[in-house]
């Protein structure tokens, strides 16, 4: 890959690889794992100052890691699954001895004692964390401009964001500097920038992967999923990660059968709905050829052998407000544990409010601020029941709508995001940013999965994403239909 001005281009080098190739060259023996790390933790040397995606690199311990991979191997051991990928992860999972920050002043100096269930699952099946990856603080945004250390610029264009609130594990994938990363979804933040950044994002059914160590945003939401640059790499790293944890209550106990064996299945008589309230040309905030885009991923649908009809799900659009009250109420529940005694940055104060205030005004950005203060008062006696409330029970007809269409279909399709990549600053209205998760936010509030598939570019040149929705535990379908776009993608759809 080279620089360019504002932009950075894959030029086929050994960053360029798959997930697969990377682990299957090291098992082998084709490959170590020390010379794959060195490539890229030398590509992040190159052009990170340029991207911004990571907020630490920890080179040192990725080069240990690898050479106890590279042991293995030599003495006839098998690694995993994942043996000598490189991988970058959001940095609000907690690994031990190295700083999870949140992208916040208030969590800057915090190193956790533990590594999250993830994380774990990462290292046992033989991948190598080179480091962890900027988003907006406390994964509150849509685009990475909310980081206190800065923003994460789009490899395809650095004049423009990367999408958010997983901007840094996107731009780590979509720039060469890990074939994979993870981020968390909480109301778009995988697939959202997975779009923006041209890769492939996907949320899981909620509690299908541990948010053991995940510092919680809005608990009832977060989801931890993976960013790869094809969809056969997403299900191997979702193999990975997946399964019940029995330190996460909300896990779900039931057995897990991967994903894997079944992308070839194909998508003969797979019942496909296009939901028409997303895919409309005169929608408000959304770019033509993104729509056009989903048109053309439901006719390649349709030409390998699936059933697709539009189908109308009302509460999706009232999903967007519903989300920001939950969201921010669960938040501020949730950081409430910020006060300067038990957790974080801690400012000086003549008693214990006032080192509580001046240490979250020091620690917390604007945004996070916003959010906790409207949760706050959504939760507060006399607004409950009007405001939080309410949005619970929109929340309650949206699961039952997407019920009910689930018995009639197998999996649908939307657009991930309203537009292309944007300009730094272009939408500094907080209305405006929170309109990018209007194709996201329902599969949050259902728990129900969902991953975004790059299909092409929009009329700027830039990479467009359309999205696949299945019911609860409907991974195998998912990843079914996500195959057969990636494959109608190639040679096909510039």
């Amino acid at each position: 890959m080279s620089a360019e001005s504002g932009h950075v281009v894959a030029d086929g080098q050994a960053t360029d690889v798959s997930v697969a190739d990377v682990a299957s060259a090291v098992r082998n023996g084709d490959r170590s794992a020390s010379s794959i790390v060195e490539d890229h933790l030398s590509r992040i040397g190159e052009l990170d100052d340029e991207i911004h995606a990571f907020t630490t690199v920890v080179a040192d311990r990725a080069r240990e890691a690898a050479t106890v991979i590279d042991q293995k191997i030599e003495s006839g051991e098998d690694p995993g699954p994942l043996a000598g990928v490189p991988v970058a992860l959001k940095d609000n999972m907690c690994t031990r001895g190295v700083t999870t920050t949140c992208s916040s002043k208030m969590l800057e100096q915090w190193i956790p004692p533990y590594d999250a269930t993830v994380v774990e699952r990462l290292s046992a099946a033989g991948a190598i964390v080179v480091g962890k990856t900027n988003l907006d603080e406390f994964a509150m945004g849509s685009s990475t401009e909310n980081s206190a250390f800065g923003p994460t610029r789009n490899p395809h264009d650095t004049d423009r964001v990367p999408g958010g609130s997983s901007g840094g594990s996107a731009a780590a994938v979509a720039a060469g500097f890990a074939p994979l990363s993870f981020g968390s979804d909480t109301g778009g933040s995988i697939r959202q920038p997975a779009s923006l950044c041209g890769v492939v994002g996907m949320k899981p059914t909620y509690g299908r992967v541990s948010r053991y160590g995940l510092v919680a945003f809005a608990s009832s939401l977060d989801q931890i999923g993976p960013f790869t640059r094809s969809v056969a790499d997403a299900a191997l790293a979702f193999d990975v990660i997946a399964g019940h944890d029995p330190r996460d209550a909300t896990s779900i106990a039931t057995a897990y059968e991967p994903v894997g064996p079944h992308l070839t299945d194909g998508v003969e008589g797979l019942r496909v709905g296009v939901i028409s309230e997303l895919c409309r040309q005169d929608l408000e905030g959304f770019e033509p050829a993104v729509v056009e885009r989903t048109s053309r991923a439901a006719e390649a649908l349709a030409d390998a052998g699936a059933k697709v009809d539009e189908v109308s799900i009302p509460s999706v659009i009232a999903g967007l407000s519903a989300y920001y009250m939950i969201a921010p109420a669960e938040a501020s529940s949730n950081l409430a544990r910020y006060d300067g005694v038990r957790y974080g940055l801690r400012q000086p104060g003549q008693n214990t409010a006032s080192m509580m205030a001046a240490s979250r005004t020091a620690g917390f950005g604007d945004e996070v601020k916003r959010r906790i203060m409207l949760g706050t008062y959504a939760l507060s006696a006399g607004y409950y029941d009007a405001f939080y409330g309410k949005a619970q029970r929109v929340r309650t007809i949206m699961i039952q709508e997407f019920e009910q269409v689930y018995q009639r279909f197998d999996v649908l399709l939307t657009p991930t995001s309203p537009c292309e990549a944007f300009r730094f600053g272009a939408k500094a209205d907080p209305l405006t940013m929170y309109y990018n998760d209007v194709c996201t936010i329902p599969s949050n509030l259902t728990g129900q999965p969902a991953i975004s598939v790059p299909y092409g570019t929009g009329a700027e040149g830039l990479p467009v994403g359309v999205q696949v929705l299945a019911p609860m535990l409907g991974e195998s379908d998912l990843f079914r239909a996500a195959a057969v776009l990636e494959r109608s993608l190639e040679g096909s759809v510039s």
